[in-house]
């Protein structure tokens, strides 16, 4: 899609009128039905704590959460398309299948051009985390950009602690690939340390809605966790909770009662006590360049990672 310019106005003629582009990319959604049970027998619920049975309970919202989750990391990190129940094409990031993104701003691209990278070491270093910068603002994401957003950088914490990147500093060269082009800011959730340098700027927060903030490497924030599968970074845009910006979009079914995770009575009571835990959803890319996945590897092709290093 080409954007619309403006014409030189004339005396007496009319401009031409803007319209939507008649062309456009069907973005499909996949979509699931999980469950799971809660069994018990009447004798052990008459002598079990609440903490007992709360436990069971606690168990199901962290395997909940842990599905959805995965499964949006997964969508992220496998370039592969699947198709949904109408036979719609539910893709992954820009991955050089032909397709070509849209200019931005006088930029073009081809049918090459791809957001799964590899690092071409064992290790992320500041030229790595760059390039994801720039993969995603040359489309227009990210906070200087036109469609805006903030950038977030997903890391297993052992990546984020081999790498060294809380030490890097700008201008300074660490014996790597690179020389980084900025300084590694931490958050104020990082344990307290003495130094005579001053930061100019604002420094990063931390948290960004729930997320703990490791610290700012230029318009990106660091965010570790265990769900990440060790040996790949994602960096993405995001509007925020709930927002149309963000790379991944969320489906649930129309109707409201089947929306969420349901918890739904089973026979019972006697003399087993039954209830199900149910949730139906899918995922899909909305916006195939807010997003870049790199896998730490010195092969110079992208492989996700398998299904079973990604916890759902």
């Amino acid at each position: 899609m080409v954007g619309e310019s403006f014409e030189e106005a004339t005396e007496f003629g009319v401009p031409t009128a803007i319209r939507e582009p008649a062309e456009y990319l069907r973005l499909g959604y996949s979509f699931k039905d999980y469950d799971k049970s809660l069994r018990a027998t009447w004798k052990w619920l008459r002598a079990a704590t609440a903490e007992a049975v709360s436990a069971q309970v606690t168990r199901v919202f962290e395997a909940d959460n842990r599905l959805v989750t995965g499964t949006i990391l997964r969508r992220v990190l496998d370039p592969s398309v699947v198709y949904n129940e109408w036979e719609y094409p539910c893709y992954g990031l820009w991955n050089a299948d032909g397709m070509i993104p849209p200019p931005y701003l006088g930029k073009t691209f081809d049918g090459a051009h791809t957001h799964y990278l590899t690092s071409g070491s064992a290790t992320v270093d500041s030229l790595d985390i760059e390039s994801m910068i720039n993969h995603v603002t040359e489309h227009g994401y990210g906070r200087i950009g036109v469609y805006g957003g903030q950038l977030l950088v997903f890391m297993h914490p052992d990546d984020f602690r081999t790498s060294g990147i809380s030490a890097w500093r700008a201008g300074v060269d660490y014996g790597g690939n690179s020389t980084p082009k900025w300084d590694f800011i931490p958050s104020s959730i990082q344990p307290a340390f003495m130094t005579i340098e001053h930061v100019v700027g604002a420094v990063p927060p931390p948290d960004f809605n729930g997320l703990k903030v490791q610290g700012a490497y230029g318009d990106a924030w660091f965010v570790e966790t265990n769900y990440m599968p060790s040996g790949y970074v994602i960096l993405v845009a995001t509007g925020g909770a709930e927002s149309d910006m963000n790379p991944v979009g969320f489906r649930q079914h129309v109707n409201p009662a089947y929306q969420g995770l349901r918890h739904i009575p089973g026979p019972g009571p006697y003399p087993l006590q039954d209830s199900f835990y149910a949730r139906g959803f899918g995922v899909g890319v909305r916006h195939r360049g807010a997003a870049t996945a790199m896998q730490v590897t010195t092969n110079t092709s992208y492989t996700p990672p398998p299904a079973s290093a990604i916890q759902t």
